[in-house]
């Protein structure tokens, strides 16, 4: 299988030999890290087959949030400590997204804007939620940044995972949306109005020196309020397979030759799989832009579910323990390495082995290396 790795090692000197200082710096440490993913250069595990007794190479993973090979293990540990966050009630998908004449603007200011895309987006549901009209209340939110569609250009938006209710002002009630409203907490449209005003304010008070592009007053906002989910896990799942994983899959991969890529993708507009062949630098290009810089987090939470409302959210845990909640569901276990002579996950580690080490196993190996990488465990717990 073609691994977004392979296009990196055939394809990344002559994408910077192209384009030099303009690649940014958080880009070349992508390459570079996905291109030494699973490779001696970082340097691995020896392990021996408990059924069969043959020894083989296990090569540690490069742990980028850039490379689609890796991930796994941090997001089960996010999703483990969400789902330990949950309120029994339903929770409500929103997804707030910039129309196109902002989207050059978001990418070339990304550590300003995509934070203020975040912030704009909570704060335009919490005032209205705070309205007596619609709720009356303090709600929370756990955003999720997204930067990407489908054929990874570049389209910002970002999804809220809201609790189905508010806080009450005397800190102590629970207030649930009205029945006849089970579908939304809050409209679209009044959604989207104030979304725009938010963002723009919030923006051009960021950048004050920076020209905004103009936005006919009759386009609308896209605001998507999707009905309420019973088990928020799913919902948590499906964000959490965004959290920390890549804009595109290595299994979409289809082909990568000397002057192209080609991969699938669902198209949303009839939801089939379809394939598209891009030249390999904009291949890159369009994978590379979705790297944000250095100190950019994909994932902030809001209101009730910020840490420094933690003692709250415990409380409200309490107070609502008498709803019925989900069952929760069991963390995934997490790949395990299988021999490549008998084909059973009966690898057990041995040691540690330096880059140096790893070729000198290689070249005594006879090709018997398993693709199961690891993440270095901790130094203390290594023979």
């Amino acid at each position: 299988m073609l691994r977004l790795a392979d296009v990196v090692r055939r394809h990344a000197a002559g994408y910077l030999a192209r384009y030099g200082d303009a690649v940014l710096p958080s880009h070349v440490r992508a390459l570079r890290a996905i291109a030494l993913c699973r490779t001696p250069a970082l340097g691995g595990h020896s392990a021996r087959c408990t059924r069969c007794g043959h020894e083989h190479l296990l090569y540690h993973s490069c742990r980028h949030r850039a490379c689609p090979q890796c991930g796994h293990d941090a997001t089960e540990r996010w999703l483990d400590h969400q789902r330990d966050l949950l309120l029994p009630v339903p929770y409500f998908h929103v997804v707030f997204t910039l129309p196109s004449e902002l989207r050059r603007l978001v990418r070339s200011h990304q550590r300003v804007l995509l934070a203020v895309l975040c912030q704009a987006a909570f704060e335009t549901l919490a005032s209205l939620c705070a309205d007596p009209q619609w709720l009356g209340g303090r709600v929370g939110a756990l955003a999720v940044l997204h930067t990407w569609t489908r054929t990874i250009e570049w389209h910002p938006h970002v999804h809220l995972l809201v609790p189905g209710g508010a806080l009450a002002p005397d800190g102590r009630t629970w207030l649930d949306p009205p029945a006849y409203r089970k579908l939304y907490m809050v409209p679209e449209r009044a959604l989207a109005e104030r979304f725009r005003g938010r963002f723009l304010a919030l923006a051009r008070r960021a950048l004050p020196h920076v020209t905004f592009p103009h936005i006919p007053w009759d386009k609308p906002w896209i605001v998507s309020a999707r009905p309420p989910v019973q088990d928020p896990n799913l919902v948590l799942e499906y964000l959490g397979r965004y959290v920390h994983r890549t804009a595109l899959s290595d299994k979409s991969i289809v082909a990568c030759s000397d002057h192209g890529v080609t991969f699938n993708y669902r198209d949303s507009r009839d939801h089939q799989r379809k394939t598209m062949t891009l030249p390999a630098h904009e291949f890159l290009r369009r994978s590379l832009q979705h790297v944000p810089p250095k100190g950019i987090h994909r994932v902030r939470a809001f209101g009730l579910l910020h840490p420094s409302q933690r003692h709250t959210l415990r409380q409200l845990q309490l107070l609502l323990a008498p709803r019925r909640m989900p069952a929760r569901r069991p963390a995934r276990p997490r790949p395990k390495p299988r021999c490549p002579h008998c084909h059973r996950e009966t690898l057990q580690l041995l040691r540690r082995l330096t880059p140096e080490q790893c070729l000198t196993f290689e070249s005594h190996c006879n090709g018997e290396l398993s693709n199961g990488a690891r993440d270095p465990p901790p130094q203390a717990t290594l023979p």
